[in-house]
């Protein structure tokens, strides 16, 4: 999300960064690129309207004047009135009152709403230790209440068995008594969704609403829909009232504006991003974040969660300790290959480093694919045991048959053996160089030494 946003304005404030001193007319020259910038992501227009006037009231004074580099305090200007824009504060779900506690999910059909319920779900029983029963009360669309059941063996979260010919007010009534008597934390009620907004539709969310009495009525958005999500928001926030948003898809190549304009067009916080098809895919909103990645920024402290999530504490310890010493095998090299896949797509990784426009752009150039990971896995896979612990023993004929049992060439599986030997290297010189020359080390393997980023068709 933002690709295009983020590249037209980093080519904006580079030319400004480049100036020694800026004049006003300078910051409205730069502004009004920034203005089209906003409205080509799908940015609403008065929203955009406002917030280039924000930044211009600030920009243009004696700070700007005054300072040593105006190019920067502007950039810092854009990236804190962005944040002011998202909601500076990040916004949890609401659990006060007796439990159970219900959450109602809305939205039209198509947004995701029945597998973002399912993330949900999981994000609340293992971020907050919470028992959570989900409910499917889409009686209409075809084996939607066995997609949410699916999505619920998956996750491991309870989900209340569908009856035949029931009623959403019904399975509404029966979902939270079998919640008091079972004593759930947290009841989901993923709603019907329609292709349009219609006078049944609201009047049924309303009817259920009325029933559940929920501390959140969240509405789920597809970030790819532009324009549109905003108004759909405008909508269910008026004639249902919503305290808060989740949008889907956003690691998808939407322009992002949507989720510029809907905390301002509605007043109610994003609450979460469904960030890829996996049921682990769901973030908690973080305004700072974002708007740092919008600017090239990136979210480095978004990367270190992600990979909290996947690496044992355990296992990166006893990693540290092989480094320490400068011990490193091509199954330790496979290891890392499968982490940094459970991350999370490649382009999604990249743009959570700084200069992410830059770095996706050479990506980009360099052919590399969502399968590039997988092939190299698959390349250490075909080794025996002898020859992952022993790479100086893989002769030309074993090469032809690692390339043959991989499915890949022998200049792929050379490759991999010559990125093996660089990171080798490098972790003897940090394992010479201790504890400082480890962080060093690893500071220069990102992000153009990160796995897989070596050229392979």
């Amino acid at each position: 999300m933002f690709n295009a946003l983020t590249e037209k304005l980093g080519d904006v404030f580079d030319r400004l960064k480049k100036r020694g001193s800026l004049t006003e007319a300078d910051v409205d020259a730069a502004l009004r690129e920034v203005r089209v910038a906003l409205l080509d992501a799908d940015v609403a227009l008065p929203v955009a309207k406002d917030f280039i006037a924000k930044v211009r009231e600030l920009a243009v004074g004696e700070d700007l004047l005054r300072s040593v580099s105006p190019g920067q305090l502007v950039v810092k200007i854009v990236h804190d009135q962005l944040i002011e824009m998202l909601g500076k504060e990040s916004v949890g779900i609401n659990y006060t009152g007796t439990p159970p506690v219900a959450i109602l999910m809305v939205g039209l059909q198509g947004s995701g709403k029945t597998t973002t319920s399912a993330k949900l779900g999981l994000h609340i029983t293992k971020r907050e230790k919470k028992k959570v029963l989900l409910a499917s009360l889409d009686v209409y669309r075809p084996a939607a209440q066995q997609q949410l059941a699916t999505l619920g063996e998956q996750t491991e979260v309870d989900c209340l068995t569908s009856v035949i010919g029931e009623k959403p007010t019904a399975i509404t009534q029966r979902a939270m008594q079998k919640a008091k008597l079972e004593a759930y934390d947290v009841v989901i009620l993923d709603t019907a969704g329609r292709l349009h907004i219609d006078t049944e539709l609201m009047a049924e969310v309303a009817q259920v609403r009325d029933i559940a009495k929920p501390t959140e009525t969240l509405l789920v958005s597809d970030a790819m829909t532009g324009q549109d999500a905003v108004n759909v928001a405008r909508e269910f926030n008026e004639k249902v009232g919503i305290t808060g948003i989740i949008l889907t898809r956003v690691d998808g190549d939407a322009r992002g504006g949507a989720a510029l304009s809907m905390r301002q067009v509605t007043g109610c916080p994003i609450k979460f991003l469904g960030v890829g098809e996996k049921t682990e895919a769901l973030e908690a909103f973080q305004a700072e974040r974002i708007a740092g990645s919008i600017l090239g920024m990136g979210d480095i402290v978004g990367l270190v969660e992600k990979a909290q999530d996947v690496v044992d504490a355990e296992d990166a310890e006893k990693m540290a300790k092989k480094m320490m010493k400068g011990e490193f095998t091509l199954e330790d090299m496979a290891t890392q290959l499968a982490q940094v896949r459970k991350m999370g797509s490649l382009e999604g990784l990249m743009g959570m480093l700084p200069g992410a426009a830059k770095a996706k752009k050479q990506m980009a150039e360099a052919n590399l694919d969502e399968k590039l990971l997988a092939r190299q896995e698959a390349i250490i896979g075909s080794m025996t045991k002898k020859e992952r612990q022993r790479p100086k023993i893989l002769n030309g004929s074993r090469r032809k048959r690692i390339a043959a049992g991989s499915g890949t060439t022998v200049q792929d599986v050379n490759r991999v053996l010559k990125q093996y030997k660089q990171m080798s290297t490098m972790m003897k010189k940090m394992g010479k160089m201790g504890k400082k020359g480890m962080m060093r080390g690893i500071s220069q393997m990102m992000p153009s030494n990160i796995p897989g980023m070596t050229k392979m068709r």
